[in-house]
């Protein structure tokens, strides 16, 4: 991470994912509410573990981007080995993508073996990696004291929903509304980083009083003033509050329209119509008891006739 690149490109991953699971499970529960069952990931219909495979790749690249591709000896350690102070946070945040990488690479082996708690074990699994994540951006080696740390205190909040709702996941997997919730935080944290990219590694939206410094091989935004920090920590503020309602606009929308174009189709009548359809049916009925009452005293052959011409010498014969 570090560079507008390295907080885009995570971002779009975590972006996807969350949408697509968004998608998922609003189509099921509209096409199943009443056996929803929410899965921990969901297999394509050309390749199952598309999904998976693709968070793997995507893991492997931030790794190797971290450690070996971004340094500029192409390797992350000082020549007697040791980690040098500026690539501490090159292991922190790939630390967190090893951590998400076992998370896709078991899930393809418990969806395989498929045990008895392979829902539970998957799920838990997605927790881990939600809490290093968490572990890793609340414990961060490098200086957050600006602008930026603004921005990575707010998307602890955002990592804190998803790490909550996965572990209620486990707990009560019919739950639609907390596979809705995971679904949208996952969405949210990459549309954040994305955002947090741009912001701070665009020189035009760096907030007025403020300035891009380069420290340790690293550019990092810094205010000239008390005043400007405070006014750019306020912006950051009221950017994630605009985010949280447009979000909620787009969340509610997309339900919507999915279960209107997927849920079931429900048939409307009205309470007069009802009344006036039992009423008839009673009509035929009560038609068809006398009917039947008619034609079986009219009828010379029927059993009540035919009982009563029997006399006591004929049953003996």
């Amino acid at each position: 991470m570090g560079t507008l690149v390295g907080h885009v490109a995570p971002g779009f991953g975590f972006l996807l994912i969350g949408l697509w699971h968004l998608f998922n499970h609003i189509k099921l529960h509209a096409l199943n509410p009443n056996s929803y069952t929410a899965p921990p990931w969901f297999p394509t219909s050309k390749f199952k573990y598309l999904e998976l495979f693709l968070i793997m790749v995507a893991s492997t690249a931030s790794i190797s981007m971290e450690l070996f591709i971004g340094p500029d000896r192409h390797q992350p350690f000082d020549p007697d080995g040791t980690i040098p102070s500026n690539h501490l946070h090159n292991f922190e945040h790939s630390s967190i993508s090893m951590t998400f990488f076992l998370y896709a690479a078991f899930a393809i082996i418990l969806d395989q073996t498929r045990p008895k708690a392979y829902y539970g074990l998957t799920q838990l699994l997605g927790a881990i990696a939600f809490a290093q994540q968490l572990l890793l951006f609340h414990l961060h080696s490098a200086d957050h004291m600006g602008p930026e740390g603004q921005y990575h205190m707010l998307l602890q909040l955002v990592i804190l929903v998803s790490l909550s709702t996965t572990l209620m996941g486990i707990a009560m997997p019919k739950s639609f509304l907390v596979s809705f919730v995971r679904s949208l935080s996952i969405f949210f944290q990459g549309l954040w980083l994305m955002t947090m990219g741009f912001m701070l590694w665009t020189p035009g939206l760096i907030p007025k009083g403020c300035f891009i410094n380069l420290e340790e091989g690293h550019q990092v935004v810094r205010c000239s003033d008390h005043d400007s920090l405070h006014r750019a920590k306020s912006l950051v503020n009221i950017l994630f509050s605009w985010f949280i309602i447009g979000l909620t606009v787009f969340a509610f929308s997309f339900y919507l329209t999915l279960v209107k174009f997927y849920g079931e189709k429900v048939k409307y009548f009205t309470l007069g119509n009802e009344e006036e359809e039992e009423e008839e049916e009673g009509d035929k009925l009560s038609d068809d008891v006398e009917s039947q009452k008619r034609s079986i005293l009219g009828n010379p052959k029927s059993f009540i006739h035919v009982g009563k011409t029997f006399s006591p010498v004929d049953i003996e014969r």
